[in-house]
């Protein structure tokens, strides 16, 4: 593939639909089986199975497209399947017939091709595909199957020697989605409809300035300045003198306009200078051993992050990447906030607040973080556990600091929609945690805003 010069760069790059160098994707490996992040460039190889193979096919290719593992002479390579190339026959596949497998055997010996056979066709470059259809043919109960169970043996050998590899887009569904099926407790175990839970009940709009606490490396600040779309802020404060992690803002492929929209200050920067500071001062303290431990296991990179945690699980596939050459210096997210912008959030507040602190008490940062909004704002709270936003809850009713105050579980179950069998899907998550919600008002004893 010929090298892109800095201008097809910057067209790809502002086109989200079709990927480029540099940009970090979602690779979904069989349906599903494995999830993993990647950072596309000239020499970053993906490990499937035993092959290791290049992700150079993968650059501009447009998102959603699919690939497939081939061997050549060069060895293993990733080569893209074209919708008009597969598929073709699913009436006949589909098509019900009157059979079923209980005269079938599973007893080892219908399958005539044997182990040693296989490994000479990988040796003579037989492709998967043509592998899979010779198991097919040689396979002497196949034909007696019903079209269902042959489905899912075709599926079954399709994943063996011809895995296939779908391209995704990270956006805030697809990323959750993959952190909340394999490392759940890196976020928390926010799930996806929790999510979009809190970005409604914080009323998340264009030109919003939202304030956030995010110690869930990142997901709730990426999906808040994702709906931004590069207008407002999103501000991710902090107790403490280090802002926390957000290594997961940086799979989003976020512009630089975005990305100056994505700041952080702390907590004594935020509150009027008028205000009393010795709860705020006793609140750092009491995270300096949480900002400490973030530091800790947080990753420098998406990829380090993505590795280690393959190499600690098992069931993601590694990610290489070779050195590449220097691009422009692009505009990181989660900058200082600008010295304008918090004078004007002391003057006027946010319009909207969401917490995810697993880590903190709910009731007492919310009461150092519930000054900062304007009137009449809203503010979401997420934890995974229901008794500290019951006790928020209670405080700030008894406080008067808040109204239309009630706690939310949401619950969501997907199902399996086919010919002939749909069902709810058998294992789904117990919970997704619960979210707190509220409008801030005053109480006639507080100063009123100028």
């Amino acid at each position: 593939m010929p090298i892109q010069n800095s201008e097809e760069i910057l067209s790809m790059s502002l086109n989200s639909r079709i990927t480029w160098e540099g940009c970090s994707v979602l690779l979904d490996i069989n349906d599903g089986d494995r999830v993993l992040f990647a950072r596309l460039t000239s020499g970053s190889k993906v490990k499937i199975g035993n092959n290791n193979c290049s992700l150079q096919p993968l650059i501009g290719c447009p998102f959603g497209s699919s690939f497939q593992v081939e061997v050549g002479k060069e060895g293993p390579f990733l080569s893209r399947i074209f919708p008009s190339a597969e598929g073709n026959n699913q009436e006949e596949k589909m098509d019900m017939e009157c059979r079923d497998n209980r005269a079938l055997v599973d007893n080892n010996t219908a399958q005539n091709l044997t182990g040693e056979d296989i490994d000479d066709m990988r040796r003579k470059g037989v492709s998967g595909d043509e592998i899979v259809e010779a198991l097919i043919a040689n396979s002497a109960t196949f034909e007696k199957k019903t079209a269902f169970s042959q489905e899912k043996y075709r599926i079954k050998k399709q994943k063996k020697y011809a895995p296939r590899v779908l391209l995704r887009r990270p956006f805030t569904r697809s990323i959750c989605e993959a952190y909340f099926k394999k490392h759940a407790e890196k976020i928390g175990f926010l799930r996806v409809d929790t999510l979009s839970l809190l970005l409604s009940f914080a009323n998340v709009t264009a030109h919003s300035n939202v304030l956030v606490v995010d110690m869930l490396d990142g997901i709730i600040t990426g999906a808040v300045a994702e709906r931004l779309g590069g207008t407002g802020y999103v501000c991710n404060t902090h107790c403490g003198i280090t802002a926390y992690t957000i290594n997961i803002v940086r799979m989003f492929n976020f512009s630089d306009e975005t990305c100056k929209r994505i700041v952080h200050s702390s907590l004594a920067e935020l509150r009027p200078s008028s205000s009393e500071t010795s709860s705020v001062d006793q609140l750092e303290d009491s995270c300096t051993t949480t900002c400490k431990h973030n530091e800790e296991i947080s990753s420098p990179s998406t990829i380090d992050l993505v590795s280690r945690e393959e190499n600690c699980n098992g069931n993601m596939e590694s990610v290489t990447k070779a050195a590449s050459p220097k691009t422009s210096k692009s505009i990181k997210a989660g900058e200082k906030a600008p010295v304008e912008a918090i004078k004007s959030w002391k003057e006027n507040g946010f319009s909207s607040l969401i917490v995810a602190a697993p880590d903190l008490d709910a009731w007492g940062i919310m009461k150092e973080l519930l000054p900062l909004l304007s009137y009449s704002a809203p503010f979401a709270i997420y934890h995974q556990y229901l008794e500290p936003l019951a006790t928020c809850m209670h405080n700030l009713q008894i406080e008067k600091m808040a109204i239309s105050l009630q706690i939310t579980e949401p619950w969501l179950r997907e199902y399996q929609v086919l010919p002939s069998r749909t069902h709810p899907h058998m294992q789904m998550s117990s919970s997704g945690g619960y979210i707190l919600s509220g409008t801030r008002i005053t109480d006639g004893s507080q100063p009123q805003p100028k």
